[in-house]
């Protein structure tokens, strides 16, 4: 098959499965379309996220050694002999018809969150008299953004699963959720205009603060996992026993190397594995703490002035509860595949709901008079 072939076949894929969720939201009574679109890419967003995550767990990554297409076609179906050949060639191996269907369908859910901000530029194209240029210059962003994931997503298939290269891939896609959902949190339209009051009582640097120990806990979470360190310490709370194991911080932590290799070429030490893992572990108690200390602040919020913040800070401290639960039993049920994905999405619920907090916070986290746009 030929690359025009092959490219016009995959944009004809994700132009279907757009279409899908846009049919729907056209139809649906409500809010103006725009703001259903950029809602409807956050939660496609967190579903790509999770499907990543669980591409990464089957260890279908490689199942379809090539990008962007299958053995050079638009599906395992026009590959099915290929991959036949590969799967009796090496049975336990990275390519498998279910593992190349799971790999493509991946790929298939991250064209289509292409194609629908494609979608968002080009209504903020058209309605730039109505929503301002702000939103068009963003949304440019946001479609810049998803390309330079896109190319990562193809050097993780090319670079065969390097840690650094699966590990950023999934940061961008972290990063596009948090832009996403700080731009549909936005108030676009020009039509009307208001004076009103908004509270803002959180403090902007503790939410800082949270956003930088939450992103560091996460790169720490994503190289325990691409490293395939998870039970490189067996047990809990302990580590091989000890309260403090044995380290190998330099050999744990070089990023540039091959998976399941150390920077010399030879396999990567059980120490250094375990170095990686107990990042990870420790790591968490300043993450329980921040981010615990922002959930009893936004507690404190009067729920008769400000309910969302009080809401979303309910929802911090459930979350920060059920990622210290899965993240335990990972290790204590031997890596389960549906804890190891509740941990990734609850990862992703994490920085969602922590851009949603920062609508509230301030500097001052004083009261706010402010323009405020009606949608």
């Amino acid at each position: 098959m030929s690359n025009l072939v092959l490219f016009a076949e995959l944009a004809a894929i994700a132009a279907l499965f757009a279409g899908l969720p846009l049919v729907y939201l056209w139809t649906r009574p409500g809010y103006h379309f725009f703001q259903k679109l950029n809602w409807a890419l956050v939660f496609m967003t967190f579903d790509l996220i999770v499907f990543g995550a669980f591409t990464r767990l089957t260890d279908s990554g490689l199942g379809c050694p090539d990008w962007p297409g299958c053995y050079g076609t638009s599906n395992p179906w026009h590959a099915i002999g290929e991959i036949e050949l590969a799967q009796t060639a090496m049975p336990t191996g990275p390519v498998t018809v279910v593992k190349a269907w799971i790999e493509m369908i991946h790929r298939y859910l991250a064209m289509t969150v292409g194609a629908l901000i494609l979608v968002q530029v080009a209504l903020a194209w058209v309605r730039v008299n109505t929503l301002g240029k702000q939103p068009l210059i963003l949304s440019g962003g946001l479609l810049l953004l998803v390309c330079i994931q896109g190319a990562f997503g193809a050097w993780t298939v090319t670079l065969k699963l390097q840690p650094i290269i699966v590990s950023i891939h999934l940061m961008l896609a972290l990063v596009l959720l948090a832009c996403l959902t700080a731009y549909a949190q936005q108030s676009w339209s020009k039509k009307t205009s208001a004076l009103s009051l908004r509270i803002k009582p959180l403090s902007a640097k503790l939410l800082l603060m949270a956003f930088i120990v939450l992103t560091t806990q996460i790169f720490l979470g994503a190289w325990v996992s691409t490293n395939y360190a998870v039970l490189a310490c067996p047990d809990f709370p302990t580590c091989m026993g000890t309260v403090w194991p044995e380290t190998a911080w330099q050999e744990g932590f070089i990023l540039w190397r091959q998976l399941g290799l150390n920077a010399q070429g030879e396999f990567i030490s059980p120490i250094a594995l375990q170095t990686i893992h107990w990042a990870h572990r420790v790591f968490a108690i300043a993450v329980l703490a921040v981010l615990g200390l922002l959930a009893w602040s936004g507690l404190q919020v009067s729920k008769t002035s400000l309910g969302t913040v009080n809401q979303f800070s309910r929802l911090l401290f459930v979350l920060l509860i059920l990622q210290l639960l899965t993240g335990i039993s990972n290790v204590v049920f031997q890596w389960p595949l549906v804890a190891a994905l509740m941990h990734t999405a609850g990862s992703a619920a994490l920085v969602f709901c922590l851009v949603r907090l920062s609508y509230w916070a301030s500097w001052s986290s004083s009261l706010h008079i402010r323009n405020t746009k009606a949608l």
